[in-house]
């Protein structure tokens, strides 16, 4: 059936609103980061008067923005890698075995999404204090113990997507490549994990990017050496005066690494939709 000319009208304007609702902000932000900070202060002016590249030079020099960037890069990629590692081995034992116990592992697993990040900041502070303490490793402060820290909430949630993934591959597969003389992990690594692709770009997105942009945990979990770029982004605020146009160009600059992986990975997403189907 057609679709009824109000139902058109309505689907093109809420559209238009939500474009809108996306544009402007993005619009506002790059046009403060090509103006004077003299010019961000005054009155907002649509069409800036005076474009200056200046605070996409400056903003590397009034921060140790580099610095920053690197521990934000170590961590997301490093929380990604690891994620991905344990809930592939994870959700394959749990999708293709049966044990236990199973059941409720991924009632719990799912169950962990329920409760807020900062019910965990102080249990892990504790933890990492008194891990210091006794054996000399230090996690407080450390990029290891970020990564550590972003693995207790991406991981579960990790596992579940992948379960739900590898539990649409046909096991006429891995019993065919178990047949053909592989192993349980061979099978995972030659059969399974080419047809999960889409599951595996959806989960390494997932944790990258909640380490990349993640605030609460890298404010009171880092010190000067591991400060990464969500909580690094403050100090263009200082006692006198806030820099505006290089805070909107920082913010344009950092956003560029997950715009590239989401444009990139793009295409196995859009796979995911169909990933049910026999490869």
């Amino acid at each position: 059936m057609p679709e009824p000319r109000w139902f058109r009208v309505l689907r093109v304007v809420g559209l238009v609103a939500l474009t809108l609702f996306t544009v402007i902000p993005l619009y506002v932000m790059v046009t403060s980061s090509l103006k004077p900070l003299g010019e961000v202060r005054d009155r907002f002016e649509w069409f800036p008067g005076n474009l200056t590249f200046e605070p996409f030079v400056d903003m590397w020099s009034t921060i140790d923005l580099a610095d920053y960037f690197l521990n934000s890069a170590i961590v997301a990629l490093g929380a990604a890698a690891v994620s991905l590692a344990i809930a592939i081995l994870a959700a394959y034992a749990v999708s293709r075995y049966r044990f236990r116990g199973r059941d409720g592992f991924r009632i719990v697993v799912l169950s962990t999404q329920m409760f807020p990040g900062i019910l965990f900041l102080l249990p892990l502070y504790l933890i990492y204090a008194t891990i210091g303490r006794y054996t000399g490793i230090e996690l407080y402060g450390s990029l290891l113990g970020l990564v550590v820290t972003y693995l207790t909430f991406s991981l579960p949630f990790a596992i579940w997507m992948m379960v739900g993934y590898f539990d649409t591959i046909p096991r006429d597969l891995d019993e065919a490549a178990l047949i053909d003389g592989a192993s349980p992990l061979g099978a995972l690594w030659r059969v399974v994990l080419p047809a999960a692709r889409p599951g595996i770009a959806a989960v390494g997105i997932y944790a990258f990017m909640t380490a990349w942009g993640e605030t609460l945990f890298a404010s009171i979990m880092t010190d000067s050496d591991s400060r990464t770029l969500a909580v690094g982004l403050r100090e263009y605020s200082t006692e006198t005066s806030v820099y505006w146009n290089e805070v909107m160009a920082a913010s344009l600059v950092v956003s560029i690494p997950v715009v590239i992986g989401f444009l990139a990975l793009q295409r196995y997403l859009a796979q995911g939709l169909t990933a049910g189907a026999v490869k």
